[in-house]
């Protein structure tokens, strides 16, 4: 039989880019979403493209329910990326804890159950603190975890948990910390407010981005396309890997929108995130045939294109 990808959160901005990229590719795409809404689905794929992919409405907390998901449809290959955002954590902490650390626990049993020998996960660069507590220098992908909301602390909780069944059971995986991520899709989470100026500049509409200071931009196409790599590419351990990449500043962003919708005000806040402003790809390069990284003027373009 063919392989079979499962995508958690394949409804999501990521799961949307991620089964839209194994689509192209001719891969065999499971979509697991607690979820039936495909707007962001709708966005990068026709309905005839859609037709390829099989979905399955669940939701990770039934222990039951996804070990019969990869039972019935042979999984082979995991992408987990469903999780509640820091909004939401921040909203309902128990509701957060079970869906991104049960949920979390959950899948990997199933992928023990059902011997596979890998799977790939993201976590965030909210597991660290935030800048003060480290020296100069993008942060390497080992340095002190230090997460300063509910979000980070399950996330970390998730790269321990993969710890575990490497060391117990040998099931390998490679964890991914995406910094902020934009694209089409990208509209909820603390950090999808460049996006969102992205979306409004294609309207012809001014739009206020709700914190500054300086950070990592990474195309969702690129992020996607990383984590099919990952999945295909066994770690050998449990591997946690930064995306890197260069380090820019919001107001930078706000300037290449403006640069590229003549007219539209594009400004942004003093505040920063409790996060590093930037941290290391080392390991990844290290590890990866490939890391993608698409320019960020390009990127931002294409965004506001498709927009648009």
């Amino acid at each position: 039989m063919a392989d079979t990808y499962l995508v958690t959160g394949g409804l999501g901005c990521l799961g949307a880019w991620t089964l839209h990229i194994l689509q192209r590719a001719g891969k065999r795409a499971l979509s697991f979403d607690l979820s039936d809404n495909r707007q962001r689905l709708d966005l990068l794929m026709s309905p005839d493209e859609q037709a390829d992919i099989t979905f399955v409405q669940g939701d990770l907390t039934d222990a039951r329910q996804i070990r019969s998901v990869f039972e019935q449809h042979a999984v082979t290959h995991v992408i987990h990326l469903a999780a509640l955002q820091v909004p939401f954590c921040r909203a309902d902490p128990p509701l957060g804890a079970a869906v991104n650390v049960v949920g979390t626990v959950n899948l990997f049993e199933a992928a023990r159950q059902t011997q596979l020998s890998h799977l790939t996960m993201a976590s965030s660069v909210a597991v660290y603190g935030p800048p003060e507590l480290y020296g100069p220098g993008l942060l390497p992908a080992d340095a002190p975890v230090a997460p300063r909301t509910l979000y980070g602390v399950y996330k970390v909780a998730n790269e321990l948990t993969a710890q575990v069944y490497w060391q117990e059971y040998a099931l390998s995986s490679t964890v991914l910390r995406p910094y902020t991520v934009y694209g089409l899709g990208r509209d909820q989470g603390l950090t999808s407010d460049p996006t969102r100026a992205m979306a409004a500049a294609a309207r012809g509409e001014n739009f206020h981005i709700h914190f500054g200071g300086a950070m990592q931009f990474h195309f969702a196409a690129d992020v996607a396309r990383q984590f099919v790599l990952a999945a295909e590419q066994p770690s050998g351990g449990a591997l946690a890997c930064n995306l890197g990449g260069p380090v820019v500043s919001v107001a930078e962003v706000a300037r290449l929108i403006m640069a590229l919708r003549p007219g539209v005000q594009v400004t942004c806040a003093e505040t920063t995130l409790p996060f590093p402003a930037g941290c290391d790809g080392d390991a990844l390069h290290r590890h990866a045939d490939v890391v993608y990284a698409t320019p960020l003027t390009e990127g931002i373009a294409a965004t506001i294109a498709a927009f648009s």
